[in-house]
């Protein structure tokens, strides 16, 4: 089966094509500027060696996903012979309440993304005017929704729950949920599959859902800290394949400092603010979901690259800024230790995690007597896959490039299959 997965913004559209009888990636491209008018969109696109880019009006997502199509089927150097070929759209959707995990998109679930679009105001509402659009435009193929809260939903209880009125939590879905699932998911089984490895050849697993290459075995006891840092950050706790723990909330807000969202903040601040600005409800919230986080400390950027260059340079309040970063993740690490009962492995991935030699430095920094003892100079200008720690350290430190879109191809191939 061939599985276009899907990456919307409110103005933009990222895709990759994979091919699921081999997992190979055969295409990937994305366009800008969708809907702005008097603006061109930039429509690029790569298969294989071939790399093109033109400029064109793009109305809507269908329109975008149209070009796409058109790309994909090129005569000349297109990997489809035809659209038909495509066998699904997976989208990396965000929250659908307790219409979680793997779905076929249907009116039910677009009508809970819709009501809940308070709660991801950047996602929701691009998904599910995306996903109306693609149904009229391309009836024939099947789309496909993986939440990203469906991986967390091992979660238990305890570190699930806020202590609020218990019916909040029945009748109101007021929880924990967790995001960034499909990139802890890629991650709790790439890292199980390296550690596997060392160990000598591994057996697939009969389970359809299982990671590739991997029986639920080798997963038993296996304790990973998983560490999403990007424009959007968390941290995960994996247990035996399984998230344990996540630092987001009930939203996507909640949690470490991001680029522009404050993180864990006490509620009780916003009537505060409220009286002493004179802004509204909303308007506060408006201020914390944009105008918080890096950027808000710093009063620079949100983007840890500037960030690092401004402080090398004697910025002080970028800084700042790095060093709430690092210790909010420092913290949850720590913890995650605690509820796992130690760590067998921290895993560092996203663009911060994965290029910022700072970042992963001070996370680990001072903590040998948890067993992590990072190696400066193989954490000096590391790429790709690869161990950070000493060889005498007990918990191994590794960096390990995400594949969100993998992880949501294979599902959209699994759900459609039943």
């Amino acid at each position: 089966m061939k599985v276009l997965v899907a990456n919307l913004g409110s103005t933009s559209f990222k895709y990759r094509l994979f091919d699921l009888s081999t997992e190979a990636q055969l295409a990937k491209g994305g366009i800008d500027r969708i809907g702005q008018p008097d603006a061109l969109s930039a429509c690029s696109v790569q298969i294989g060696s071939y790399k093109a880019e033109t400029q064109q009006s793009v109305p809507n997502h269908a329109a975008a996903v149209g070009i796409c199509l058109e790309q994909l089927t090129d005569a000349e150097h297109g990997c489809l012979k035809s659209v038909d070929e495509v066998g699904g759209i997976g989208f990396k959707a965000v929250f659908a309440g307790d219409l979680s995990g793997v779905r076929i998109v249907d009116e039910k679930l677009l009508q809970k993304m819709e009501s809940l679009s308070d709660i991801a105001p950047a996602h929701n509402p691009p998904y599910v005017r995306a996903m109306r659009q693609l149904q009229q435009a391309f009836p024939q193929i099947p789309l496909v929704a993986a939440l990203e809260t469906g991986f967390h939903e091992t979660i238990p209880f305890e570190h699930r729950a806020y202590a609020v009125p218990y019916e909040w939590y029945t009748d109101f879905e007021i929880r924990r949920w967790g995001f960034h699932g499909a990139s802890h998911r890629f991650i709790a089984g790439r890292i199980a599959q390296i550690l596997a490895a060392e160990k000598g050849p591994v057996e697939k697993g009969s389970d359809p859902l299982a990671i590739r290459g991997l029986t639920p075995f080798q997963q038993q006891d296996l304790k990973v800290i998983s560490c999403h840092l990007g424009g959007s950050a968390s941290v995960c706790a994996i247990r035996n394949g399984e998230s344990f723990a996540a630092s987001m909330g009930m939203s996507p807000q909640g949690g470490l400092p991001n680029n522009n969202r404050v993180g864990d903040f006490d509620a009780y601040a916003i009537p505060v603010i409220m009286k002493r600005t004179g802004l509204t409800f909303e308007q506060v919230l408006t201020e914390m979901s944009s105008k918080g986080g890096l950027l808000g400390i710093s009063g620079l950027s949100g983007d840890c690259r500037d960030l690092e260059e401004a402080s090398a340079k004697g910025h002080d309040r970028a800084e700042k800024a790095l060093k709430l970063f690092e210790a909010s993740i420092r913290s949850y690490v720590g913890s995650y230790m605690a509820l796992l009962g130690g760590a067998d492995v921290i895993v560092f991935t996203g663009g911060i995690g994965e290029n910022s030699d700072r970042i992963r430095a001070n996370v680990c920094k001072d903590m040998e007597w948890a067993g992590v003892e990072l190696c400066s100079t193989k954490n000096t200008g590391m790429k790709g896959e690869a161990c950070l720690s000493k060889d005498s350290s007990k918990v191994q430190v590794w960096t390990v490039p995400t594949n969100e879109e993998l992880v949501v191809a294979r599902q959209t191939r699994d759900v459609l299959a039943k």
